[in-house]
């Protein structure tokens, strides 16, 4: 899987973004550890904390048909007319299905960018 393809995943699935309040439109793709590509979009609520990030959405949408033994491989998330890495929530759920090597894909100055998880949350929370 070419980073080029996550990256273009991503991005039709943000035009799909349902971001009335906050007008982030993020799309976000990600290829498991058995080969299958999932995407999913930020969807919005009145009452903020209800919420969705695109990177979540796409995680629960691959453990939903793949199972809990889904583990992530990679991860290209995308906002439109914006950059930035995932939000603090968003790391901590991609550290739950993926280890501390997994690249996750953001763009930087208009160029995609990798860092791992290890250097994304590099205390996030375990039990």
């Amino acid at each position: 899987m070419k980073t080029d393809e996550l990256f273009d995943r991503a991005q039709a699935a943000a035009t799909k973004a349902y971001a009335p309040y906050s007008h982030f439109q993020v799309g976000c793709a990600l290829l498991t550890a058995q080969g299958n590509i999932f995407t999913g979009c930020n969807v919005e609520n009145a009452s903020y904390g209800l919420t969705i990030c695109a990177e979540r959405n796409t995680i629960f949408h691959a453990v939903a048909e793949e199972g809990p033994g889904m583990k992530i491989s990679t991860l290209a998330v995308i906002a439109l007319g914006h950059e930035f890495p995932p939000c603090g929530a968003c790391r901590q759920v991609i550290a739950e299905f993926a280890g501390p090597e997994t690249v996750v894909w953001f763009l930087r100055e208009g160029k995609p960018l990798a860092m791992t998880m290890a250097e994304l949350l590099p205390a996030g929370f375990r039990i």
